[in-house]
């Protein structure tokens, strides 16, 4: 069974900095790991990100090289550029640069970045300086999707000294989704859908999901076959239908489990088929009472919309006696017309009469009957 789109409500959950966890609910069944899973794979591998592409320092002429008076070799220091993490704010690739002077240690926020570029991670760790050492490199920021090992990229335009370097674009860090049953009502083989999302900073997890169903949307897109004419006629039907079968699940008062089973035990799955009750129907239900009442009245309340009241039911009862009475009185004149036509003849009122005469000598005949035997005795 299909559920509207507006009765799917997506909810997210901080865990922690750039982490959070997301749920979609209720989903149809199925539907969670459908979903769940294409979402993954994208976030993985689609989504657009900013990464060192290559590297060039000062007195290095290959990555197994060693630096004078610099802790970690060349080859320590590119995969700690790996880890670097930025905003880029132009399609155009962008070049930084670093220098450090002096003993100790050397971190990203020391990079000198242009206007386009923001460094989201400047805490980095890179390397450590001796007494007198000295560290300059100039790296070069491209955008990109997934892993791009070096060789598949066009490099004819960078210098010969340059270093190039294994990129990961991905901005996204860890998925996993977990898929759960739910109800919604009398319905319930549903599922409901985390996701969590943890990502590097460039990207908060909720637009880095906005982005991934986009991708999603786009290919979808490419199976949609239907003219447009249809396609406008489709939606005008969906649009109609959903209008006349509206549906809004009771769990979204967030009513106290005591109160929602007293609901659902008595069919009333959604907050329409709660305004059609008044308030005397519903204190009549089983296992409902006046703390159910009040905590309705005040959920209603929120959302703005309410339930029947006693002058509300009142004037709805009063006003189908006065339809049946004024029925009534229209018919009551056309008997009493027959009635009194039956009267006027003669011949029917002498009957009853006659009948009474015949049956005064059958008692009198009867009553000596029955005393003869018990004089005899």
């Amino acid at each position: 069974m299909l559920l509207e789109l507006k009765a799917t409500k997506v909810a997210r959950k901080e865990i922690g900095p750039h982490h959070e966890l997301i749920t979609i609910s209720p989903l149809p069944s199925g539907y969670g790991m459908t979903l769940g899973n294409a979402l993954r794979r994208v976030l993985l591998t689609s989504l657009q990100g900013s990464a060192v592409t290559a590297v060039k320092i000062d007195g290095v002429r290959h990555e197994f090289s060693t630096i004078k008076g610099v802790k970690e070799s060349v080859i320590d220091i590119i995969l700690n550029l790996k880890l670097l993490r930025m905003k880029k704010f132009s399609k155009e690739p962008v070049r930084l640069t670093l220098e450090a002077k002096g003993s100790g240690a050397v971190t990203a926020a020391k990079i000198k970045a242009p206007s386009q570029v923001e460094i989201v991670n400047p805490e980095l760790y890179i390397a450590t300086l001796d007494s007198g050492g000295s560290l300059k490199m100039e790296m070069v920021i491209e955008d990109g999707a997934g892993y791009s090992p070096a060789l598949s990229r066009d490099h004819s335009e960078l210098e010969q000294d340059m270093i190039l370097i294994d990129a990961l674009f991905s901005p996204i860090k860890k998925v996993r989704y977990g898929v759960e049953d739910t109800r919604v009502g009398q319905i319930t083989d549903l599922n409901k859908l985390n996701i969590e999302i943890e990502t590097d900073g460039s990207i908060s997890p909720y637009d880095a999901l906005a982005r991934s169903s986009r991708v999603l949307k786009n290919y979808f897109a490419l199976f949609d076959f239907l003219p447009p004419e249809e396609e406008q006629e489709d939606e005008e039907e969906a649009v109609a239908t959903a209008e006349e079968s509206s549906y809004t699940p009771v769990e979204t008062l967030r009513l106290s489990p005591r109160t929602l089973n007293a609901l659902i035990n008595n069919n009333i799955g959604s907050i329409e088929q709660l305004e059609e009750y008044s308030e005397r129907r519903l204190m009549n239900l089983k296992g409902f009472g006046k703390k159910a009442m009040t905590e309705i009245q005040e959920a209603l309340a929120t959302i703005g919309r309410t339930i029947r009241t006693g002058e509300a039911e009142s004037e709805a009862a009063a006003a189908k006696p006065a339809k049946k009475a004024t029925s009534k009185t229209a018919a009551k004149p056309v008997k009493a017309a027959k009635v009194s036509a039956k009267a006027a003849k003669p011949v029917k009122a002498a009957k009853p009469v006659k009948s009474a005469k015949k049956a005064a000598p059958k008692l009198v005949a009867k009553k000596p009957a029955k005393k003869v035997p018990a004089k005899k005795k």
